[in-house]
């Protein structure tokens, strides 16, 4: 499916500020956490607001793609992975750290690598709700995010072809 096929879900800088910290909000009462893995590209945002909330100075990335000309999706695949001071934590001490979990491909090839991890998503679909630990709002599999950094401001036609 592409954007087009989809359910649109545009979410502006000050909606995904604020499901961010409320994803902080809900990791606070877990507690544990030394560091923070992001998933690149999308988990960079909401890491670092999260590693701000909870006082957390460790982040490292694992850089992964899954999509390929912003929306064909493929392999997954590592292209950078994470370093050495990551992986001499124990992983239960590990926050990692995604803007959303669609299928869980890239989710599952984290995981693989930092098996104790605790994974935790701005958003969730159906699909690949299993494979997070924490999340703040689930879309419907058929919804397609429009985050802030891929959008900008122009004029949106309504949704009923005959207006309002």
């Amino acid at each position: 499916m592409t954007p087009t096929d989809q359910k649109a879900f545009p979410v502006s800088w000050d909606a995904f500020h604020r499901d961010a910290r409320a994803l902080a909000w809900r990791l606070s009462s877990i507690g544990g956490f030394s560091a923070i893995v992001a998933v690149t590209r999308g988990g960079l945002v909401p890491a670092g607001v999260v590693a701000r909330e909870l006082g957390i100075r460790v982040i490292d990335t694992i850089c992964v793609a899954s999509y390929h000309e912003e929306n064909q999706r493929g392999d997954v695949v590592v292209l950078k992975p994470l370093s050495e001071t990551i992986l001499a934590r124990p992983s239960e001490e590990v926050l990692v750290i995604d803007d959303l979990v669609d299928t869980g491909a890239t989710a599952k090839v984290v995981r693989a690598l930092l098996p104790k991890a605790h994974f935790a998503t701005v958003y969730a679909k159906p699909q690949g709700r299993p494979m997070v630990d924490t999340f703040v709002t689930e879309v419907s599999q058929d919804t397609w995010i429009f985050f802030p950094w891929d959008t900008g401001l122009s004029f949106q036609a309504p949704i009923s072809a005959h207006g309002a």
